[in-house]
């Protein structure tokens, strides 16, 4: 699994520009992509195996469903 996140992080963070503009210069340059990078994946990412839908949504329902109803 950690040989997947890590090329996960290298093609969608590192070799894109999708969560940062231009070159890297700087090792915070580097630092403040991947902690973008690190919510949008446990967080935002429309997941496969939760319909389609992102993690926080998927709690967000679940909690929903399972907490009891005001009346």
């Amino acid at each position: 699994m950690l040989a997947t996140i890590n090329g996960l992080y290298k093609s969608q963070c590192i070799r894109i520009r999708v969560f940062h503009d231009g070159p890297w210069r700087t090792v915070s340059d580097v630092e403040y992509a991947t902690a973008a990078w690190v919510e949008w994946y446990n967080s935002r990412r429309l997941h496969s195996s939760l319909g389609m839908i992102s993690p926080t949504e998927y709690e967000a329902a679940h909690y929903a469903d399972t907490e009891p109803q005001a009346d």
